[in-house]
């Protein structure tokens, strides 16, 4: 299950039956508001170079840029569009749609890098607020191809007692992701299933694959575990279902990321049910350089400069506090003529904050660029950015 999910896939469920059923039925609308209707590029976007053209049809070979895997895989696109189109049509939690181990590598070597590289957002998140994974077990629940925990491993090599176990529907995928574990990390002890006990919980791309009761037995098992990282696609309803869980959870959990308060989520507020959280994951160089990632983009017609995400870092301990202007962009901001205007999260409350290009006029030719980090630090002046920090 978890990494093999496109970005942008349906949801189909993940209501909790307390606070956060609530937030499900006030904020699914039968139209989606124009201003954010589909953030994921699913709806097949015109993109740069296109042209029209279309590869021709058999088996190109490609090397996977994770992981520096020696192998090239051999890349057919009737297998991709069929991938594709199963993560789109909201049915794939349905049945296992591996048909054979050259569709796990296939998967592995495309979709699955664009959601690890989300995953290198989130984890590099954390190292910046000085938080560090326990030892001990940890499960990657609906493992996939594995590429969560090889983004996690990547990040935060393992210490000494942690044990690997992998756990997912498919037994192709299962057996997949540990022979590139093994591969990968020799000295690993690797196991397969749900451990008795839980220290670090990895959840990635499944909300769209799950019913309602399905999301209910899996928060009961992130309850019951030490720290918990869930990445999921940014849209809507996915980051809605997140907020649920967490609203579920928060009491018995300290809040890690992306929040940076302890206390209730600011979009519940009244008047909010415009916003959601999700932030952006920026591509490597090689999406822009390598000219299998260009044919990849036109083929499935995803743009590959969007990779939106939601997640939630959960931690049984102690965190490190967070400075009190400390605050979380949700999106990207709206950068117009003599100013710029964001929604932020903060420990005081969920607000539009400006940004006037004359007071801050290198913050403000940066985020013009579109670079910027989703976590600062501002002093605010009502709802002015007085100062930036750092």
């Amino acid at each position: 299950m978890a990494d093999r999910r496109a970005a942008g896939t349906p949801s189909r469920g993940g209501r909790l039956h307390d606070q956060g059923d609530r937030v499900r039925r006030l904020r699914t609308y039968a139209a989606e508001p124009a201003h954010r209707r589909d953030p994921t590029g699913t709806e097949r976007p015109r993109l740069p170079g296109g042209g029209g053209r279309r590869p021709a049809e058999g088996v190109l070979r490609h090397r996977a840029p994770r992981d520096g895997w020696g192998v090239p895989v051999k890349i057919s696109w009737p297998t991709l569009r069929r991938l594709r189109d199963g993560f789109l049509s909201g049915q794939a939690g349905a049945a296992d749609y591996w048909q054979s181990p050259d569709d796990l590598a296939l998967y592995d070597a495309t979709f699955a890098q664009r959601i690890g590289w989300k995953w290198d957002f989130v984890l590099e998140d954390l190292r910046g607020l000085g938080w560090l994974p326990p030892d001990g077990s940890l499960l990657d629940w609906g493992c996939g191809s594995g590429i969560a925990h090889r983004a996690l491993l990547d990040t935060f090599p393992a210490q000494n007692g942690v044990v690997l176990h992998l756990f997912d529907r498919s037994p192709l995928a299962v057996q997949f992701a540990m022979r590139r574990a093994r591969e990968k990390y020799p000295q690993l002890t690797i196991q397969t299933g749900i451990p008795g006990t839980i220290d670090l919980l990895l959840i990635s791309h499944v909300l769209t694959e799950m019913t309602p009761s399905q999301v209910e037995d899996l928060t009961s098992l992130a309850a019951g575990a030490q720290s918990v990282i869930w990445v999921e696609p940014g849209t809507y309803e996915t980051s809605l279902t997140l907020i649920a869980i967490r609203e579920r959870l928060r009491d018995r959990f300290s809040v890690v990321a992306p929040c940076p308060h302890q206390g209730p989520c600011g979009i519940l507020a009244p008047g909010n049910e415009s916003h959601w959280c999700h932030q952006f994951a920026t591509p490597p160089p090689v999406v822009f350089t390598d000219g299998f990632w260009a044919e990849f983009g036109r083929e499935l017609e995803i743009d590959l400069r969007s990779l939106p995400l939601s997640y939630l870092v959960l931690d049984r301990r102690p965190v490190p506090a967070q400075s009190p202007n400390a605050v979380r962009i949700l999106g990207r901001p709206d950068v117009l003529k003599a100013h710029a205007e964001v929604i932020a999260c903060s420990a005081n409350c969920l607000q539009t904050c400006r940004l006037v290009k004359r007071e801050h006029p290198d913050v403000y030719r940066q985020w013009k660029k579109g670079r910027f980090a989703s976590r600062q630090e501002w002093e605010m002046e009502g709802e002015r950015i007085a100062l930036v920090a750092g």
